[in-house]
């Protein structure tokens, strides 16, 4: 019986997992969870993940709820290549999770949260993001972000644990990509070490990475017809 991956496609985590999946060829039936019509608080998926987040397996019974646990359990039942997240290796292990520990205060707290105040706060509340705050929060992600990456993960390798792709790549791309769906991509693409990083994971995992950012392509081409109207 395959698992079962519940997911929202508008979700940073849940598209990287996507990926991580659709790219691998792991066989998993899909259980879209559309978070914009509150299915992730039903008494349903509470059963899966009572956290009521996104994305979740359930794989038999067994139900597990972090995107990086996700990815990592996947590897070992499939046995899937090292490079996702190296056991031969310890160091270069180490260089994955030094990257996934660091993501999630810098990468996707700061992308998430712009997103958040360009996007969600505003269709929710019906009130624009409040332009001084917008610009204070591109400039953490222009003074933290971008150079982190310029100068530590990308500094001497072509991804950002090393010389192949990983799951840090996956989950990295998964939040700058974020940024294009309320048209802020140009933060990261006025860096042309990382805009040919990002480039370099889509041509490595496509069509996978296209597909699975399909809806984030979308939003960002609606993003001032949704902006003009609040």
């Amino acid at each position: 019986m395959p698992l079962k991956y519940y997911y929202d496609l508008l979700s940073q985590p849940s598209r990287a997992v996507y990926l991580f999946l659709t790219y691998n060829k792991v066989p998993f039936e899909a259980k879209p969870v559309a978070l914009r019509k509150n299915e992730h608080y039903s008494a349903e998926f509470k059963k899966i993940n009572p956290f009521s987040l996104v994305p979740a397996i359930d794989d038999d019974g067994f139900c597990l709820t972090e995107s990086t646990a996700i990815a990592k359990y996947v590897i070992q039942k499939f046995n899937l290549p090292d490079h996702w997240f190296p056991q031969k290796d310890i160091k270069k292990q180490a260089r994955v999770e030094e990257y996934l520990h660091w993501h999630h205060f810098n990468t996707r707290a700061l992308c998430a949260n712009l997103f958040r105040n360009l996007l969600i706060l505003p269709r929710a509340t019906g009130k624009k993001a409040d332009p001084e705050d917008i610009e204070k929060q591109r400039q953490r992600i222009l003074k933290i972000v971008i150079p982190a990456f310029e100068n530590y993960f990308l500094k001497d390798r072509p991804y950002l644990a090393g010389n192949e792709i990983s799951l840090a790549d996956l989950f990295g791309s998964a939040e700058l990509l974020q940024l294009k769906a309320c048209n802020e991509e140009y933060l990261y693409e006025q860096s042309p070490i990382v805009k040919a990083w990002l480039e370099r994971v889509r041509k490595e995992t496509n069509p996978y990475f296209d597909e699975s950012n399909k809806l984030i392509y979308r939003t960002g081409e609606n993003f001032q017809n949704i902006i003009s109207k609040l």
